[in-house]
């Protein structure tokens, strides 16, 4: 989806600032994330086939891991559906196989 796409792409060069700003190498983040530099170069990119582990990995060696508890943090539309009292819709029943 190019929505998604573009906030991934956004979120590597994020990342790729945060890394030249304190003046580390591909390879020295990559080592101390425990990551290959292919998958840093990945984040970076916003590929959406890396898993957020390895995001988090980035995120501590670059001492910002803190950032990451703050997604999904201000749940605007959640906290309007809950004060709202709508309810989620419940699951069909099963199905009986025979």
């Amino acid at each position: 989806m190019p929505k998604t796409r573009k906030i991934l792409e956004e979120m590597g060069e994020n990342f790729r600032l945060a890394r030249l700003r304190r003046k580390l190498s591909l390879e020295q983040v990559a080592e101390r994330a425990n990551i290959s530099r292919p998958t840093l170069t990945k984040i970076e990119k916003g590929a959406p086939t890396v898993n957020m582990g390895s995001y988090l990995l980035v995120l501590q060696v670059l001492g910002l891991e803190k950032d990451f508890l703050l997604l999904a943090k201000d749940d605007e539309l959640g906290r309007k559906l809950q004060d709202a009292r709508i309810s989620t819709s419940e699951r069909a029943p099963k199905r009986n196989r025979k």
